[in-house]
């Protein structure tokens, strides 16, 4: 049988199912890591399993989000994730210690092992031959608890490369060329595996960039090869025993091929306010800017760093630029102070940020108002950066340098022929002191979680009853991201670990009513377009809803991780049958589903009766029989309890 690399690694890790394009398929998982924005409602669920201690290979908790401290809620909940951590068998990454996605490629990440983690870019992992999956943080919380981890058996896209990349061409342009291909739907329902003569051109650090953004795509995961530039990047970790050779079957067949010739690309952007969005550098050159940030776990690497520090060295930021950079480690920052790099980024006039996610997630270093922000990051959602009204574009670190010195959109190739040569160390810095272990499992019942007053108890989803007669009480359009369903931010993401706090600002992007509208109606349907829920794997943004009494979501089409959340905390994503009658629902109408219950444990579609326009509109109910006993559960927190105390 001949196999791609991605087909080869789920075989191997495959519980259950039929590796059947569109079929359901358990895996086992090898490893899990969470994030501070997210972990804390993770480690709640795995409390409440019941569950002495994790059973994956490896766990690690990170505090990389929500670190800019304000007030006493992110600090409450990092002694949280640090105890309960401490308690159950996970590794905790302190505060400062770098974002997670780096530091687990750095520190722990292992080519053909499988990896789940509760945040979206958790395909990061996949430049290092690993299978690397974003998931909510409940489904972590079960695959740490030991059960596999469920999805549909995904079609496998084949990125053939070739050719090497141009002088101050760098992989943030390979990803956003795929982008400008296949748009943020391009991926959905399947994995984008890297294969041909120019991958061998392509760092690791270079390789996680372009699988870190497949998650724009929408892709399940995204791969490239474990091979002799793989073995050398572990080798400089110190961990070259965790390296496997792994590679596609020669005759591999893939379900859909792109070819790039490295050699042709440009530089590029990805334009306001979608990372599909995809227009040449060389197009808005001259175009004013305000703001430029460097870092994230897209661009935020040593080779990053120093391609960065190059550039500037000697010079000085534009007087009417704002630069922040964020190295992505604490092995990064040391690293750069070590070798002089650091100071010719400070000497430029850069504002050092901390090791952490900070302005990728609105945490801070906002534009101006109407400011137009160049960021090595991976998303541009409207509103996301934390100012209504800002233009932000996503660039590579070339780009974005050079951009800052000149004050204008500048095309970092116009800056000479031949790029600062980047020296790569062959041994990086090896210091885990920020790593803390977890306690001995003879004494972790002795242990006390610590909880701040901002932690709340779970919001948990009901049985469904036989009928359904509810309010349409918002309607949507196309793309709606997580970002819209659920803002993050400094002024929110505090707040995570605090249900009924967080549902006062659940789609106030979209409309400020709707939690209010909400709350009066007593919950209800939501209506949205094609690619409902994109962006990141936050839970919350199911999780909130339900706490709102939301019932159901009918769509056009639903993005992968989302769709799976509604499902896990107990609402039933529908799509429609024909799109053309998402124009005949309107907001506030009465609607009813007849034997409702009845549908969810047996059929694939219904039929919506609009009891104030009178429409009978058919919908379909895509969903396994597994699902089919989630939902029935009222979610998979209560379908996991049920199967534990069987």
């Amino acid at each position: 049988m001949s196999d791609t690399l991605a087909q080869k690694i789920i075989r191997s890790h495959l519980v259950c199912g039929d590796m059947t394009p569109g079929s359901e398929i358990g895996l086992r998982i090898d490893q899990t890591l969470t994030q501070d924005a997210t972990g804390t409602m993770a480690y709640l669920q795995f409390e409440a399993m019941g569950i002495r201690q994790v059973r994956t290979e490896l766990s690690v908790a990170y505090i990389d989000h929500n670190t800019l401290q304000a007030g006493f809620e992110n600090a409450d909940d990092h002694r949280y994730i640090q105890t309960v951590t401490k308690k159950h068998g996970i590794r905790f990454s302190r505060p400062g210690n770098g974002i997670c996605h780096q530091v687990h490629l750095e520190r722990f990440g292992a080519p053909g092992k499988t990896l789940i983690g509760s945040d979206s870019h958790t395909p990061t992992a996949g430049g290092l031959g690993m299978l690397g999956m974003g998931a909510g943080g409940l489904d972590v919380a079960v695959a740490m608890g030991g059960g596999a981890y469920y999805i549909t058996m995904p079609r496998i896209i084949g990125v053939e490369l070739t050719g090497r990349l141009p002088a101050y061409v760098g992989a943030k342009d390979i990803i956003l060329e795929v982008l400008r291909r296949l748009s943020v739907k391009g991926g959905v329902g399947a994995v984008m595996e890297y294969f041909g003569e120019g991958v061998a051109t392509l760092s690791v650090p270079q390789r996680a960039t372009i699988t870190n953004m497949g998650a724009e795509l929408g892709a399940t995961s995204s791969l490239f090869p474990s091979d002799e530039v793989t073995r050398a990047f572990l080798r400089a970790q110190n961990r070259e025993e965790v390296y496997v050779p792994l590679a596609p079957d020669p005759d591999a067949v893939y379900d859909e091929t792109l070819r790039i010739d490295l050699s042709a690309l440009r530089p590029l952007a990805a334009c306001p306010h979608s990372p599909d969005n995809v227009r040449p550098v060389a197009e808005l050159a001259g175009k004013k800017i305000d703001q430029v940030c460097i870092g994230s776990c897209t661009n935020s690497s040593m080779q990053d760093m120093l391609t960065v520090a190059a550039i500037l060295k000697g010079k000085t930021v534009h007087p009417n630029v704002s630069l922040s950079i964020s190295p992505g480690s604490k092995q990064v920052y040391t690293m750069l102070a070590d070798c002089g790099a650091l100071t010719d980024l400070i000497a430029a006039g850069a504002r050092i940020l901390e090791c952490a996610c900070g302005p990728c997630i609105g945490m801070g270093f906002s534009p101006n108002s109407a400011g137009v922000s160049l960021r090595t990051f991976n998303r541009n959602f409207e509103a996301r950066s934390g100012t209504k009204d800002a233009s932000v574009y996503l660039v590579s670190p070339e780009t974005a340098a050079a951009s800052a010195l000149s004050g204008v959109f500048t095309d970092p190739t116009t800056l000479g022929k031949t790029a600062p040569a980047i020296e790569m160390p062959s041994h990086f810095l090896i210091c885990d002191n920020m790593i803390e272990m977890p306690a001995d499992p003879a004494q972790a019942d002795s242990l006390t979680v610590e909880r701040g007053p901002n932690i709340r108890p779970i919001p948990v989803g009901v049985a469904p009853g036989k009928d359904l007669a509810c309010k349409l009480v918002l309607k949507v359009g196309d793309n709606i991201t997580t970002d819209h369903i659920m803002p993050a931010g400094a002024k929110i993401l505090p707040f995570r670990s605090n249900v009924p706090k967080l549902s006062e600002f659940c789609f106030t992007v979209c409309d400020p009513e709707f939690p209010a509208r909400a709350k009066a109606l007593g919950g209800g349907l939501i209506v949205g377009g094609q690619n409902y829920g994109q962006g990141s794997s936050r839970e919350h943004a199911a999780l909130v809803p339900l706490y709102l009494g939301i019932r159901a979501v009918i769509a056009k089409s639903f993005a992968r991780i989302h769709m799976a959340n509604l499902i896990n905390f107990g609402i039933l994503p529908l799509t429609f049958a024909d799109p053309a009658d998402y124009d005949r629902l309107n907001q506030t109408d009465d609607l009813f589903i007849g034997d409702y219950a009845d549908a969810i444990a047996s059929a694939d579609s219904l039929t919506l009766q609009d009891r104030t326009t009178g429409a009978t509109i058919p919908l379909l109910l895509h969903l396994t029989e597994r699902q089919r006993h989630i939902l029935l559960a009222g979610g998979l927190l209560n379908y996991t309890r049920n199967q534990n105390n069987r």
